[in-house]
């Protein structure tokens, strides 16, 4: 999967790599939360974050500003 913002993205073109990474790594951490802070799923977290911030699937929860 590419870390590129869904075309469909209200915001595609309009941010850099570092970023999205950040969105990314926001959410991840949100999800680790809400998970109740299991670390052993940190790479599940990691992609399911990314899908959600590239817009691969939606996320109602997440408002993105």
């Amino acid at each position: 999967m590419q870390t590129r913002l869904s075309p469909a993205h209200p915001e595609s073109g309009k941010l850099s790599f570092q970023q999205i990474e950040e969105r990314i790594r926001a959410r991840a951490y949100e999800i680790y939360e809400e998970r109740g802070g299991d670390g052993d799923h940190a790479l599940d977290d990691w992609l399911e974050a990314k899908a959600q911030v590239l817009g691969v699937v939606k996320n109602p929860k997440a408002a993105w500003k």
